[in-house]
């Protein structure tokens, strides 16, 4: 008989919330992962993308955060061990917004890829937002300067495909300059806006 295989440390936010190193982590299923700084161009484009939200928020229900901001994904509150921390999320339930965070799902998420992140954003939290019914997910990748929108619809992420920053053709690009935000009646995200001094 074998020794039994060794277990690897399971953290929940309450563990999460005594860390001083500072550093940025979030966990996810409880194991601890390191978030690099962002980029010049990471940065710009949360900047535009929250300003342009906030703008249209402006008097409405709804509220917008940005990063570093605490989301813990299954209302557990100090014992979530899905701790995330978005670029950017949406907040239309307000009762869900506390002194930490926001306790329970987002109306919307948006993430932008870095090469430190993206296998994270594109699988494993992509499931954790599906799972905990995050209504919107956007995956922005600043290299190709395009947005993926995902729509949960019947237990599933709909994928509305690609919509382009600028010149170029491609198939899986909508051609339009403009995204609509399901979550938000009456918004939309200017995209040439968006990607304008990225790269």
């Amino acid at each position: 008989m074998g020794l039994p295989e060794k277990k690897r440390p399971h953290y929940t936010y309450a563990d999460y919330a005594t860390w001083d190193d500072d550093k940025r982590w979030e966990l996810i299923d409880g194991e601890p992962c390191a978030m690099a700084a962002p980029s010049v161009d990471h940065q710009t484009i949360i900047g535009e993308l929250y300003g342009q939200l906030w703008q249209f928020l402006k008097d409405k229900p709804c509220r917008v955060f940005v990063a570093p901001f605490d989301v813990m994904l299954n209302a557990e509150d100090v014992d979530d061990s899905d701790v995330v921390q978005p670029d950017i999320v949406v907040i239309c339930d307000l009762s869900k917004i506390i002194k930490k965070g926001c306790n329970g799902a987002p109306d919307m998420v948006i993430e932008i890829l870095s090469p430190t992140t993206a296998r994270r954003d594109k699988i494993k939290k992509f499931n954790k937002y599906l799972h905990a019914g995050v209504r919107e997910y956007w995956i922005v990748d600043p290299d190709e300067k395009t947005i993926q929108v995902f729509i949960l619809e019947n237990g599933r992420y709909i994928a509305t495909g690609y919509a382009p920053a600028a010149e170029g053709e491609n198939e899986e690009k909508s051609g339009d300059d403009t995204i609509s935000v399901h979550v938000l009646e009456g918004c939309t995200i200017n995209l040439p806006d968006v990607f304008k001094n990225v790269g």
